[in-house]
């Protein structure tokens, strides 16, 4: 079977981290089509968007996108490449697997541990009063007279949205991945205890969840002791599952614990479409270099193989990863010791390196 496949290298680093996992699947034996779209900060000046429609359009043919990092400027510019692809294609569920491999230097091992963030409001939302502007003058002072509470003038603000539909969605898409894939638990975070209107309603929507799924193992944890569970002692979590913001923030502490970012992999998922991405940045000043680990965006890979019901290509692919990683002589300065980082080869040479262990299996 051939999969049509929308392509979208991204920025940065994109390129050529694309390149090389393009390579990987392709060796594989799966026969896949690259329907190849433009995006990001490359393409600003020649389409006046970072997402021109097209690639949506292509991600609505194809179902299906594998895609590279992309540039979103800090404090000024145009707003997130990957929150507007998120929100025009309801991509609801952000999946992000933190696994931790043989071979990689960290202080924990045997960390399985499987994000489900929630991606579509909280203060991600995109509600945001500017300082000093008159609405956000009228919202001060209207929320003073329905409420009571005293807001600064000088402020700028940002609305923080749960909702019951939403918050719905990704609970139940944690615990259905639960069930599908033998895992054990399901831990919700929150912070209840003081957002009791939003976050109280996500604690008890999953608390409701939970009913549904007596064979899963529930439990609750408030984001800031979660975050210190996390680091004295990860393997004890399995699924978790969180709003937006603190989804974003846990995710990238998780990644640090199996390794850092390298290999962190993860996915955008609604009910029609799937965009399969790594989950850290485009690193700019790294472009051309032949230097990024493509780890991230092969795993995303493999993540992607598996929606398409791929499952002997996707075990291949990871297999010789894992292998790679473990005899530690094809892999990029990240995932080696400081003292012994002289010895890391570039991003072609490591997608080469995978390729042969497939090849050889």
């Amino acid at each position: 079977m051939s999969y049509k496949i929308t392509l979208i290298p991204g920025d940065g680093i994109g390129p050529e981290l694309t390149e090389a996992t393009v390579r990987v699947l392709e060796a594989s034996g799966v026969d896949f089509q690259w329907d190849v779209q433009q995006a990001g900060i490359d393409v600003m000046a020649e389409c006046g968007t970072p997402l021109p429609e097209t690639v949506l359009e292509s991600i609505r043919r194809n179902k299906v996108a594998l895609k590279g990092p992309i540039t979103t400027p800090v404090g000024k510019g145009f707003r997130s490449v990957n929150v507007a692809l998120r929100k025009s294609l309801n991509l609801y569920s952000c999946v992000r697997p933190c696994k931790s491999y043989d071979g990689v230097p960290v202080t924990f091992r045997n960390v399985d541990i499987v994000i489900f963030r929630e991606n579509m409001e909280d203060l991600y939302a995109g509600i945001e009063f500017e300082l000093g502007k008159a609405e956000t003058l009228e919202l001060i002072t209207d929320i003073e007279r329905l409420n009571g509470n005293k807001i600064l003038f000088d402020s700028g603000i940002t609305i923080k949205p749960i909702s019951i539909t939403n918050s719905n969605k990704i609970l139940r898409a944690a615990f259905e991945y639960a069930v599908k894939n033998n895992r054990r638990k399901v831990t919700a975070v929150h912070k209840a205890n003081i957002m009791k209107y939003t976050d109280g309603l996500f604690l008890h929507l999953a608390a409701e969840m939970a009913l549904q799924y007596p064979q899963i193992e529930f439990e609750d944890r408030i984001v800031d002791n979660m975050c210190m569970q996390l680091v004295k002692d990860p393997t004890q979590f399995d699924v978790i599952v969180l709003p937006n913001l603190y989804g974003d923030i846990l995710s990238d502490l998780c990644a640090g614990l199996v390794g850092g970012l390298g290999v962190a992999p993860g996915a955008n998922i609604g009910d029609e479409y799937a965009v399969f991405e790594p989950t850290h940045g485009s690193a700019p000043k790294y472009k051309g270099m032949n230097k990024a680990n493509p780890m991230a965006q092969m795993l995303s890979g493999v993540m992607m193989l598996r929606h398409l019901g791929e499952y002997e290509a996707a075990n291949l692919v990871e297999k010789a990863m894992a292998e790679v990683i473990a005899e530690g002589k094809y892999v990029s300065y990240d995932l080696l010791p400081l003292n012994d980082r002289a010895r890391a080869v570039g991003t072609a040479e490591v997608a080469t390196a995978i390729i042969e262990r497939m090849q050889n299996a």
